[in-house]
């Protein structure tokens, strides 16, 4: 189990708990474990997705069955949290999707199987878990020149440090991007993270709007109104002006939270 606010990487002899930039928001990362054991480990890993929210978890299952490893997902409907088991088969080719209590007889059969035919592990994945590793481990800024090698830069900005984001997909493969600084989120979690940096921009904005609003009602009520009632009506206008937007902007937050099946639904 990986400590909290700690990554747990694998390499070949050793498991490792580093701190490192969040990987689709989190720290613990599923992503970054998956993909480590994927890089060094091959077709002898066996990757398992539980109940869950979100994404994280999804590009780790993509690396695991592409270098040869198991895939296992419990069964949306016997989970008490669904969107990440349902993000996981909807974008992987699972090899089980079992309830809960089934989980535990497929991973004895897997432990017990005769020896796999060992699946070269594509160079991406490899090079990619080289990269984490060095940036987790290392506290170092991942190199223009190496996200180069790997992906191409996208139009995008990281939600978290405001950096430049490279597109890492390969020809068919998900969707992924990584700034230098060492973030990186899949297709859906950059999405989230997006709406989570707007939504924190729009509340700025807001309470600005509200203290602003309250500045004007005690202007028009103080003591200069009964001197100049003019004035003190222009000011009480602007108050109510400023209601209207705050009234908007509250209706707007309110409305804008979507479900990780209605959020991957909207990128088609």
């Amino acid at each position: 189990m990986a400590p909290a606010d700690m990554h747990l990487l694998l390499n070949e002899k050793e498991m490792r708990v580093v701190r490192g930039p969040r990987k689709n928001q989190f720290r613990p990362s599923i992503d970054p474990l998956f993909r480590s054991a994927s890089a060094y480990h091959g077709s002898d890993v066996v990757g398992v997705i539980l109940t869950g929210f979100m994404s994280d978890g999804v590009i780790g299952m993509e690396c695991i069955k592409r270098s040869g490893g198991v895939t296992v997902v419990q069964h949306p409907g016997n989970a008490e949290f669904s969107p990440l088991p349902n993000n996981v088969i909807r974008q992987v080719a699972a090899d089980f999707i079992e309830p809960l209590d089934e989980i535990a007889h497929v991973l004895i059969k897997l432990a017990h199987r005769p020896t796999q035919n060992s699946k070269a592990v594509p160079a991406d994945i490899r090079q990619e878990a080289l990269i984490v590793e060095r940036i987790i481990t290392n506290s170092a800024m991942t190199s223009i020149q190496d996200l180069d090698d790997v992906g191409e830069c996208a139009a995008y900005s990281c939600p978290e440090c405001g950096g430049g984001l490279w597109e890492l997909s390969q020809e068919g493969t998900l969707k992924r991007f990584r700034c230098h600084s060492g973030h990186a989120y899949s297709q859906l979690s950059l999405l989230q993270s997006m709406d989570n940096a707007l939504k924190e921009t729009i509340w700025v904005a807001l309470r600005s709007l509200e203290e602003r609003r309250n500045i004007l009602i005690q202007m028009f009520k103080g003591e200069s109104c009964k001197v100049n009632q003019r004035w003190a009506t222009i000011q009480e206008e602007r108050a109510e002006e400023m209601k209207v937007h705050i009234q908007r902007l509250r209706e707007f937050l309110a409305k804008s939270t979507l479900s990780d099946e209605e959020q991957l639904n909207s990128l088609g």
